[in-house]
């Protein structure tokens, strides 16, 4: 009798305890909200409540807490285990998915939002992620139609579709699922900006002057200066274009593409000396500053395939584009060496040493230049 009178002692102690445990101080843990500790809120609430619990509420503002603190091992572990418990619920489904994105695995965040359209095919913000974590474009463009279908003013969404759009040349789309967003509207700067390129090649160059000049009020942005300017050319008002894309060049914008234009303008102005100078000025530009050494690469292949000749043209080729003192070394060696072709050889030997690039670390390839100009002297 006294054994069961201790049994009961002890039980009613250990009820005592675990009662005492679950008191929350809801005043300490509002504060670590309002103050957005939630490293500490986590802490604390794992000291109020057991490690085994199974109250989704508890779990859940554990878990949240954890995710908020960058916690996210702890936040997935604890929204797992409600997931367990309470399969199906979105809220803890999305949570799931934005811990899985934030650690790189896409591919599992990817599993969650799928689960979430299941449940729910109406529910825009899953296909609006689903599109983030895609690689494939047609993929891509699936979830963001349907995300597009449930919500056409969605500003984010209309500028990621008819950016798709744009690269997939479904221009007509991408135009319309933006003048629409725009529409909703009419304040959204960067929609308004990436409806230019598109309108641009879609010949309406009206819109594009309209829509632009209104955009360069709010800065000299170097897209919307092109595709104004661009716009301007197909007007046929080449002074307009000519100002805009010699503003790009003040900045150190321009393109290859930019400097093109520039060059008809001046052409259709008769301007001449000019439009020869900004042809020549593309023409560098649409130059790799790499293009020589390339050539020196595929020469040196053609060399180890003992095809001597090609890789004579390959180096001259070279030289076309910058002069380049390994060229002028690879073909004296290749006219000494290979081709047997001593006074070639001697050429492009003394083409390397009169050049102004050799320093301290070219002293052995002058060396051995040096000597073989006079070996091939005599």
């Amino acid at each position: 009798m006294k054994s069961l009178y201790i049994s009961i002692l002890f039980l009613l102690i250990a009820k005592f305890c675990v009662a005492q445990q679950a008191v929350l101080d809801k005043e300490k843990l509002l504060e670590f909200y309002q103050s957005q500790r939630y490293g500490e809120a986590a802490a604390y609430l794992s000291s109020i409540y057991p490690a085994e619990t199974s109250d989704v509420k508890v779990l859940g503002q554990i878990a949240y807490c954890n995710m908020m603190a960058g916690k996210l091992v702890d936040a997935e572990r604890n929204y797992q285990k409600i997931n367990e418990l309470q399969p199906k619920q979105i809220p803890v489904l999305f949570s799931l998915a934005n811990i899985n994105s934030r650690r790189g695995n896409n591919k599992n965040a990817t599993v969650y939002l799928q689960e979430v359209i299941t449940l729910d095919s109406t529910n825009f913000n899953a296909f609006k992620r689903l599109a983030d974590y895609t690689d494939s474009l047609i993929l891509k463009v699936q979830y963001l139609q349907k995300a597009n279908k449930l919500n056409a003013t969605e500003a984010e969404v209309a500028y990621d579709l008819a950016a798709s759009y744009r690269k997939l040349k479904l221009l007509k789309p991408a135009y319309d699922v933006l003048k629409i967003a725009i529409a909703a509207d009419s304040g959204h700067l960067v929609l308004q900006q990436a409806l230019l390129p598109i309108a641009n090649q879609l010949n309406k160059y009206s819109e594009v002057v309209t829509v632009g000049e209104k955009l360069l009020k709010n800065g000299a942005d170097a897209n919307v200066l092109a595709d104004v300017a661009k716009a301007y050319f197909f007007l046929k008002n080449y002074k307009r274009a000519i100002t805009l894309y010699q503003m790009l060049e003040k900045t150190e914008m321009q393109t290859e593409s930019t400097l093109y234009y520039t060059s008809l303008c001046f052409r259709e102005l008769k301007n001449y000396d000019q439009a020869a100078s900004y042809a020549k000025q593309t023409i560098t530009e649409g130059i790799s500053p790499n293009t020589a050494a390339y050539y020196n690469l595929l020469g040196s292949i053609y060399e180890e395939k003992q095809q001597f000749t090609a890789a004579s043209n390959a180096y001259k080729k070279g030289l076309t584009y910058q002069i380049n003192k390994n060229s002028y070394y690879r073909l004296g060696l290749l006219y000494d060496l290979k081709l047997k072709q001593g006074k070639s050889a001697l050429t492009y030997y003394n083409l390397y040493l009169k050049n102004k690039d050799l320093d301290k670390d070219d002293e052995p390839q002058v060396e051995y230049i040096k000597g073989r100009i006079s070996e091939l002297k005599r």
